[in-house]
């Protein structure tokens, strides 16, 4: 019966990514050459009750031994950064992903796929806008760009969560380590480029929301990102 219903679960994600057509976006922390001056319009979003009802279900299922009480969704087609408690989206974020797309090898300034957890919380009393170098607070704020305009570095901002990967194979081991090849939520000085894929493989917010996010998660809390 168990496994009825999780193979009904996996045909419903199939179809959701036919549903919203998903298409390939455009990754860790050393320069991207470009930024995409357009991004295709990814078609509807899903509202967040279905997206909490939905997934809630499927993670239960395929990972039993895991608590999803309180979870992170990525959506890297929208752009979007879910919080989701008790089977209820409590909150959403504009976010950037990798700007060269979705995938787990070291080096390839990529987002990596997949079930991760915050491994380490770094930026307890930092303030807005903080500079981290080596995830150490140097002392200094930076200009926060609001303009789609390149800032002088990929600089790590405000706060920052960093991933680890539960899914041997995907993104935890060698050379696909998401830990290993850091791989962190963080505020970013490029706010004006959130909405699209723009980083170089972290997952970019803005410094007041990944302020507020720091602050009602915990180490562990998991991070499901998928390109839908």
């Amino acid at each position: 019966m168990h496994l009825k219903r999780f193979n009904y679960i996996l045909a419903l994600l199939a179809l959701v990514g036919l549903l919203f057509s998903c298409k390939p976006t455009q990754v860790l922390e050393k320069p991207v050459i470009e930024i995409p001056a357009v991004i295709e319009d990814p078609g509807p979003e899903p509202s967040p009750e279905t997206i909490a009802n939905f997934l809630s279900e499927y993670l239960n299922l395929k990972y039993k031994d895991k608590s999803f009480e309180k979870y992170m969704y990525i959506s890297v087609k929208h752009q979007r950064l879910y919080l989701i408690e008790n089977d209820s989206t409590i909150r959403k974020y504009t976010i950037s992903t990798a700007a060269k797309g979705i995938g787990n090898k070291s080096n390839s300034y990529k987002t990596p796929p997949g079930l991760h957890s915050i491994k380490k919380k770094i930026g307890d009393n930092v303030p807005e806008g903080g500079l981290f170098i080596s995830r150490v607070y140097c002392g200094k704020k930076v200009k926060i760009i609001t303009e789609k305009e390149k800032a002088k570095g990929d600089y790590v901002t405000s706060r920052i969560m960093w991933l680890q990967g539960e899914e041997p194979g995907i993104n935890k081991g060698r050379n696909i380590d998401s830990y290993n090849r850091y791989i962190y939520i963080h505020g970013t000085a490029e706010e004006g480029f959130l909405g699209q894929p723009a980083s170089h493989g972290c997952i970019r917010m803005k410094n007041s929301d990944v302020v507020e996010l720091y602050d009602m998660v915990d180490e562990g809390t998991p991070i499901l990102i998928l390109k839908y």
